[in-house]
Order: C-alpha cells, then sequence, then structure tokens
C-alpha cells in the first residue's frame, strides 16, 4: 500500500508548466534535445516509412536527392518557426493557442491533435509489437491487412502499449533519459543491420553499391497497386511529415524548455540519422525481404528486422516503437489536459494511452503511415502559421496579438475563418485540380497566412481593445 501511494505522490508531484512559462531552472541545454530528437526520430515509423518508399517504387536518385533537401527545410522550419516561437513564449503550443484562438477553438483543436497523436503513437505500438510477437510465431499483418490478425497479436499491442504509457506518465525528463539511452544504440543497430545483408544483394564493395541500388534495392517500379514515387513526392514527405510538429507548432511543447531558439537545430540529429540514413537503412533490409520471400505481403518491421540481423534487428524494433510513442503520448497528454487544467497530467495520459492502445491493435494504422502523416500535418497547418503570425507579424503591422486574452474572449473568429477556408481551399486543390496530399502543406501555409492577416486587421479594427500599458503585465517572454 505504501508503495503504491509513494507511486501516486511522484507522479502527482511531476509538474509540467502546462499553464505557465518554463522557469529560467528548468531549462534545458541544446545536448537533451539532441538526444530527445535522435530517439523520436530513428525510430518505428523509420521502419514502416523506409520500406514504403521501395514499395512506391522510388528510384535511387530520387530518394538520395529528395531526403537530402526535404530534411534540410525540415530542421530550418524547426529551428526558424518552432524555436523561435517556442523561446519567445516559453508556452504549450495549447496555452499559446488559447490566448490567441480562445477556450472554445482551443478545445476543438486539442481533440484533434490528441486523436491524431494518439493514432501516430498507436502506429508505433504496432510496429513494436511485430517484434515482440516474434519469439511466440504470431500471425504477422500484411500490406492490405486492416484489422487485427489474432489475439495472441492484440494481447502482445496491450503488453506494449502499457510500457509506453508508464514512461510517457512520468513527464518530459524520463521520456529525455529514456530518449538518450537508447538513440545512440539504435542508430548504430540500423546502420549495422543495413551494412551486413549488402553481400546478400550481391553488393561485395563500395563500387557494387549504386547499380544495385539503382537495379534492385529502390529500382523505381512501385508494387502492385502502389502509386509512383517521384523526387517531388520524396522531398516534400520529408520536409512535411513532421509539418505538425515544426510549421504546425507542436513541439512548441517540447522546445519550450529549450534556453536558446538554436536548440531547433537539434532536430539535425533526428532528421538526418532517421528520416535519411534510416529510411535507407530500412529500404534496403525490406528490398532483401522482398527479394528472399518472393514478393510476400507481409508487412511487419520486427520479421524483416529479425530476418536481416537476428535478435538485436527485434529490440532494435521494440525500442524504436517505444522511443517514437513515448514522446507521442506525452504530446497527446498535454493536448487533453489542457482542456482542463484541473485534470493531473498523469491521469489523462493514462487515459490517452489506453486508447492508443486500443488503436495500435489495427494494423492498419502502420499500413496507411505515409497517408495519415501527411494528412495529420496539413490538419494542424493553418493553426501553426496563425501562432506564427500571431507571435512576430501582427505587432509589426500595428495589430495586438493574442487576441483572445486581451477581449476576455472564448473564441476568436479570425482563427476559426482561417483553419476553416484554408482546409477547404487544400480539400478543393486536391479533389479539382488533383493536387496530392504531399504537397498540399506549401500554399495551404500561405492562404493560411493572407486569411489570418485579413480577417485579424477588420475583426481588431471592430472591436475595443484595453490599451497596451494595462496589459504590459502580460507580455511574453522574450527571446533567449
Amino acid at each position: 500500500m505504501s508503495d503504491k501511494k509513494n507511486l501516486v505522490q511522484k507522479l502527482e508531484s511531476v509538474n509540467e508548466y502546462e499553464r505557465e512559462a518554463i522557469p529560467k531552472s528548468k531549462l534545458k541545454s541544446w545536448k537533451s534535445f539532441v538526444g530527445t530528437y535522435a530517439g523520436e526520430h530513428t525510430a518505428g515509423t523509420e521502419f514502416v516509412l523506409g520500406p514504403l518508399f521501395v514499395a512506391h517504387g522510388a528510384s535511387a536518385i530520387d530518394l538520395v536527392s529528395g531526403l537530402l533537401i526535404g530534411n534540410i527545410l525540415a530542421v530550418l522550419s524547426w529551428a526558424y518557426f518552432t524555436g523561435k516561437a517556442a523561446t519567445k513564449t516559453r508556452h504549450t503550443l495549447y496555452f499559446q493557442l488559447e490566448k490567441i484562438a480562445g477556450s472554445r477553438f482551443t478545445m476543438i483543436y486539442n481533440l484533434v491533435n490528441a486523436v491524431a497523436f494518439c493514432f501516430l503513437a498507436g502506429a508505433m505500438i504496432t510496429v513494436a509489437a511485430t517484434a515482440v510477437g516474434i519469439p511466440f510465431d504470431l500471425a504477422m499483418p500484411a500490406l492490405d491487412d486492416t484489422l487485427p490478425t489474432s489475439l495472441g497479436f492484440v494481447l502482445t499491442v496491450f503488453v506494449v502499449g502499457a510500457i509506453t504509457t508508464v514512461i510517457a506518465m512520468f513527464g518530459f525528463n524520463q521520456v529525455v533519459k529514456f530518449a538518450n539511452i537508447a538513440a545512440p544504440w539504435m542508430i548504430m543497430i540500423f546502420v549495422a543491420a543495413a551494412v551486413a545483408v549488402l553481400p546478400r544483394l550481391g553488393i561485395n564493395s563500395i563500387s557494387d553499391f549504386w547499380p544495385v541500388a539503382q537495379e534492385t534495392i529502390w529500382s523505381g517500379v512501385p508494387l502492385e497497386g502502389k502509386t509512383k514515387f517521384t523526387f517531388w513526392h520524396i522531398m516534400f514527405f520529408a520536409w512535411f511529415c513532421n509539418m505538425a510538429m515544426h510549421i504546425g507548432m507542436a513541439d512548441m511543447s517540447i522546445l519550450r524548455y529549450a534556453k536558446k531558439w538554436t536548440a531547433g537545430f537539434a532536430t539535425s540529429t533526428g532528421v538526418f540519422l532517421g528520416h535519411y540514413v534510416a529510411w535507407l537503412a530500412s529500404g534496403i533490409l525490406y528490398s532483401l525481404f522482398l527479394l528472399e520471400s518472393d514478393g510476400s505481403l507481409v508487412f511487419a518491421p520486427g520479421p524483416i528486422a529479425y530476418e536481416a540481423v537476428g535478435i538485436a534487428g527485434a529490440i532494435c524494433v521494440i525500442i524504436a516503437g517505444w522511443t517514437t510513442a513515448n514522446p507521442t503520448l506525452y504530446r497527446a497528454g498535454l493536448a487533453i489536459q489542457s482542456i482542463n487544467p484541473n485534470w493531473k497530467t498523469w491521469k489523462v495520459t493514462l487515459f490517452v494511452g489506453l486508447i492508443t492502445t486500443i488503436a495500435a491493435c489495427f494494423p492498419a494504422l502502420m499500413m496507411q503511415l505515409l497517408d495519415f502523416v501527411a494528412l495529420y500535418g496539413l490538419v494542424l497547418m493553418p493553426v501553426g502559421a496563425v501562432i506564427f503570425i500571431d507571435i512576430f507579424l501582427l505587432p509589426k503591422m500595428g495589430m495586438r496579438s493574442n487576441f483572445a486574452e486581451l477581449t476576455n474572449r472564448n473564441f476568436n473568429p479570425a482563427v476559426g475563418i482561417t483553419w476553416l477556408i484554408t482546409l477547404v481551399f487544400c480539400l478543393g486543390l486536391n479533389l479539382f485540380v488533383g493536387v496530392e496530399i504531399f504537397f498540399l502543406g506549401l500554399p495551404g501555409w500561405f492562404v493560411a497566412v493572407i486569411i489570418y492577416i485579413a480577417s485579424s486587421k477588420i475583426i481588431q479594427k471592430n472591436t475595443p481593445l484595453p490599451d497596451i500599458k494595462n496589459t504590459s503585465s502580460k507580455r511574453e517572454v522574450p527571446v533567449s
């Protein structure tokens, strides 16, 4: 009983500063974020996304060049958008959005955000479960599976989900510790696994690699039923696969702990090791699996890694799934908790973990991960544009930031109008012009900026606002 009481007390003592600026004593150096991002982005998604490029017939030259340019753009977005906004306000995305958009809009947004985070974390729990199930010879999901494949697989998912949830419940510090321990080892396994299987693909020297890469690994021929990916698909996907986190501003919740905005560049450890090296490595493993299984439709990262390098590969898949699911569950818990500040974050995270684990039982989340992360980022992108413009541009244009807080309103029409029109515009481009989902984020962001500035100007012009001197106590924390 005393142990249970001590555990609850420890959980109750976790303070994540959900509705206040991070105190200076809690700020962290860029080194903390190197491990966090390396662990999160050299993770379970890499065992899914790398093979999907193979399935979609990406050519070797398109993949190498597209990932390089796309990942550079992603790092710049994290630093110059998210890093600067996070260190200026020191607030979570959710608390900052409440100041701008009002509690009513924020509640709707947070629910959408939390559901998306749950699905993403659920896909990663599924990834880890495919490795845990290897000793039990569980039936693994195939590319076209949507429902659970067996009772044993469901039970395995629940075990993995429980462990992931417990780690996330203890807050950001535990997430950081877990990632810092796991990240270096996982990166080594990714690289070692890919190198170890090269001879089985017919690569026995450095000079053999590029010809085999072009002809066998990334041949440019999609699997049956899959669309063909070009350089542009790959570049925009590499840039926007984490759009929700950088341009969408979700990582304000993480980077608010940074001493300086330049900590945003620490994401380069994640995207270049994870979204470059690891995607290439997992693509190599999947190509070997297709070659040796005569084109099997089974799509389970655990067995694919195990067939390549044995037990180390399977363990890497498990840890990789956790290191993505942990911070994602943490973000989901913050999103839900912000709806009612009286709820304890650890209790919310426990509830979110249960929902996520149930979702993880359905392999469709993993199989459709490319489309899901693109859609997820697109839905949250307009709000990121609103936050960035509200913090940095509106004051320079003679308008006021934090409109909902200033006017004591629970809904800022400018934000609602921006979100709705931007998403309708993107939907129209997709349905009537045929623009694929991977490309919609860029024009959508500029549309969101124009609409928010125009609607804010009209609304603020017709709304009495308090004098600036009367609101000076509410000014934000300056940039570090």
